[in-house]
Formats: structure tokens, sequence, C-alpha cells
């Protein structure tokens, strides 16, 4: 392909050689140069792909792209592109690259600080179940027809995006549906194209500090970039903030909430509890109007289930497949129910911060339960003050607190553990320790009394546990299966 063609789009100038040559393929990682490949300078937090501008042409590539001045030792074989944004350009490159893939699908992009994944999670189940075949990119992974690739990043690099639309082309996608992460925005991922639908979801203050967000007008910012990405804006019409998200908005505007005059709008919302599934009913008015039952607790859930219709209008699904889909959409470790008895409810749950495990915590407590029990623990190598905090909340929310490990990675789990307790110890809250999880999680289990909820929080969708350095599988689903067979043979043989 010519360099000429992948940079079309973008405005540059060519500082050295002739753009009309051609180059083998696209790269952005100067260890995997290859021969005659057009290489992108991108400059990172700790690694400036400027500074091995001259290795790179040694090595054998066709063109650079920059964005600030290089030392090429004097090589003058090699064409030279500049931009003013490296990170910018490869978005657009590499869409170029691939054909444009974004332009085969129908692509539904959701930003917002919570319920990003379970919402990608519905609208696929959703379409699925009006017949179209749908791709997924988000946290926990990549799903391209059968295969599953485990997620690095929530929103991946624009090159590795590109490639994904391109493989779910192939593969006979009609749509993508992705979390868009504030990161993802900032860093231009999804440049390129542009989205057939936006999706916001909320805003609170999160991923604010070092490597993030300088401050929360920053975070705001970045992701309201998204709706001057997209054709047609589905927002939360109840979040405080939504006036400032749209500030800047190239769209069409849908909205979706509990605020009469909203597009689209739940009423009537009650919470139910049938055999250990907690979950919630409501009525929808508005652009459509039917009942709608999802076997997931709390008002969040609402607000996820109204993003994933008010997106499926759009594709023409009927009512009944829309009800059908909810109540079938499962997604790996969120408010993921575990039916293993009719009387008390067991949840697996990511809430992995005070911010998270305080809104958990709340939702379950409008379920009146008999005890709401939390188990949990708190990663190694991470802030100290995390853990005093969500001992804290668990102590003031939760009847009784089981805490246990997490991930201690180069940390003694029980200096982890301490520090949950010392949370913990500025409430009122009853606890015990048990560090070891599948003995925690099996005591949870066999002191459950009727009436009770019982939520694993912190390891969600993760199936290991990480340990000095090394990965050692660990699915709490695996383990509560392991325990109830354990449990079941202890009894045949007292018999």
């Amino acid at each position: 392909m010519r360099i000429a063609d992948l940079v079309k789009k973008l405005s540059y100038t060519c500082i050295q050689g002739n753009p009309d040559r051609e180059v083998t393929g696209v790269c952005y990682d100067s260890r995997k140069v290859t021969d005659g490949c057009l290489f992108i300078c991108i400059e990172g937090a700790n690694f400036d792909g400027h500074t091995v501008a001259d290795r790179v042409a040694n090595d054998g590539a066709a063109c650079i792209v920059v964005s600030k001045d290089v030392d090429l030792k004097g090589n003058t074989d090699i064409v030279v592109i500049r931009v003013e944004d490296t990170r910018y350009a490869m978005a657009f490159i590499s869409a170029a690259y691939f054909g444009h893939p974004a332009e085969k699908l129908k692509t539904i992009g959701i930003t917002g600080t919570k319920g990003k994944t379970t919402t990608t999670y519905m609208v696929k189940s959703i379409l699925e179940q009006a017949g179209l075949k749908v791709g997924l990119i988000g946290t926990i992974e990549i799903i391209i027809g059968d295969e599953h690739i485990p997620a690095a990043n929530t929103t991946p690099e624009s090159y590795l995006l590109q490639e994904y639309f391109a493989r779910m082309a192939e593969a006979g996608c009609d749509a993508v549906v992705m979390e868009v992460s504030s990161q993802g925005l900032m860093m231009h991922r999804t440049q390129g194209f542009v989205f057939d639908f936006g999706i916001f979801t909320n805003l609170e203050s999160d991923h604010i500090g070092p490597n993030e967000h300088k401050d929360f007008e920053d975070y705001l910012s970045c992701k309201a970039l998204l709706f001057s990405q997209c054709k047609t804006g589905i927002l939360n019409g109840d979040d405080p903030h939504l006036e400032e998200i749209l500030k800047k908005h190239t769209c069409q505007v849908e909205t979706y909430g509990f605020t009469p005059g909203l597009d689209l709008i739940a009423k009537d919302v009650e919470l139910y509890r049938e055999k250990g599934e907690l979950g919630v009913a409501f009525m929808l008015e508005g652009s459509l109007n039917f009942e709608v039952k999802l076997p997931s607790p709390g008002r969040f859930s609402v607000y996820n289930a109204l993003t994933a219709i008010a997106i499926c209008r759009h594709f023409n699904v009927e009512n009944d497949r829309i009800k059908q889909a909810l109540r079938a959409a499962h997604v790996k470790g969120r408010i993921e129910m575990i039916p293993i008895s009719d009387q008390f409810s067991l949840m697996i749950d990511y809430a992995h911060n005070a911010m998270a495990l305080n809104s958990l915590l709340q939702t379950l407590k409008e379920y009146n339960p008999k005890r709401l029990v939390c188990l949990f623990g708190c990663g190694g190598n991470r802030s100290r003050q995390r853990r005093f905090e969500m001992g804290e909340v668990s102590g003031k929310l939760a009847d009784f607190t089981i805490i246990t490990s997490d991930n201690p990675r180069n940390e003694e789990p029980l200096a982890i553990m301490e520090d949950i307790e010392t949370g913990i110890r500025k409430t009122e809250g009853r606890f015990i320790k048990i560090a070891d999880r599948k003995e925690a999680i099996a005591y949870a289990i066999r002191n459950a009394k009727e009436g009770d909820i019982i939520v694993l929080a912190g390891k969600g969708h993760e199936d290991y546990q990480e340990i000095c350095g090394v990965k050692y599988p660990m699915d709490e689903r695996v383990l509560i299966r392991e325990i109830l067979e354990e449990e079941a043979c202890r009894q045949s043989t007292q018999m």
C-alpha cells in the first residue's frame, strides 16, 4: 500500500522521501519492525518511539511518522512524514491499512464511569436475539464469533482496534458493541471512523491521578469527545453532567432515564426476590412501551437495561425478543447471581474499590436481607488507603464481613487483611478473617441463614490469583462448585 493512501485523511508534511512509496505493513512497536514497513513514533509514559528513529531506519522501515524532529544519523533512504499528533495519525493510518472495516459494521460505543461492561453484554444479547452477529470489545474480553480473547485495555490501541474490526467484518459480523474509556478517547484510539451510536451511562469522580486524568474537568471533557465522533448519541438524561457532556456535540441526541419528558422512561420500579434471585421490574414508556423484568438487582440495573433497549430500538428488534434477551443476558463477574439455594442469595461482583462496594451494598440493602454478608480482600502493591476505605464501607453497610485474600502480589496477605481490619474497626461491624479464599467462601455458604444475601466482591471476572508475580488459576465459580461437591460428599458419608 502507498504511504500517500495511508495518510490521505491526515494533514501532514513529507519531510524526506516520496510518499508514493509502497510499504509492507504498519508498526508502532520498535521491537516488531519488519523490512519495508511504516513505523509510527508514539510517545508514551515510559518510552518515546522518536528516540529510536535511527535504529528503526537501520532495521528496514521504509517510512517513519513523527511529530517532532528525529536524528536519523544521515539516513536518507527512509520516508519521513510529520504530523501534529502521532497517536491521532495512527488511528487514521490503521483504519486505511485495514480497509476502513468500521464502515462494514454498525458500530456502538459505550462510555461512562459505571455500567459499560454490563450494557455491552446486554446489547450483544438483544441484537443476537434479533438474528444479528455481534462482536464485542471490552474490559473483560474481545469476542469475535466463537473466539474469546482476554482484554489488555478497556479500549485497545487504535491499530489493534482496527484489526479487530477487520476480523469481525471478515467473520461476518453485522455490528460491534464496545466499551469506550476516557483514556481511549484521550489517546485517540477511537479516531479514524465515526460511531453509528455513542452511549453515555453516567459520570462520577474516577480515574483521576498520575498517568490518568489531572482533574475531574479533564475526565469529563474526554468522555464528551465521543459525542463529536458519533452519528447518534444516546445519553442518560438523569445525569447531572449531561449538559456539559453535550456542550460540543455534533450528533443527534436521544435520552433515557426516570425523568418525565425523556425519550425513554422507566416507571413503577419494583424490586423482587424469587428463590434466591434478586431482580427489578419496571414499565417502559416513551419511544417504546412494555413491561421489563430483569434478573439483576437495583436501580443501576434499570439504567443498564434502558441503555441497551434504547440502542436496540434502532435495530427494529421486537419487544418480546428484547424482553427475552434481557432475562438471558449474563455478564461474568458483574452482579452475577450464582443459584445454589432457594433459601439465600449468592452473587459475585467486581466491586474492588470503596465507591463500587458502597454502591453495591447500598443496592442490596434495599432488598431487606436477613443478613447482608460481604466477603472481600484487597490487592497487594496498591494503595493502603483503598483497604482502609473498603473495610470501613463494609463495616458500616454489611451485617457481617469476611476478610480474605485477593491478589496479594508481593505483599503478605495477612498484612493486607490487617489494613482492611483497621478500616472495619472504625465501625461497629462484625467480621472474621480467613486468609484462604476457598475456605472463606465455604464458611460463608455453610453458615448462610435463610434470607441472607452473600456477595463475593473484588475478583469478579478474574480467574486467577496473583502471588509474587505468578498468576495461579482461581475462579470463584469453580471454588463454589468444589465446595458444594465436598459438602455433598461429606453429608453422604455421614449417612
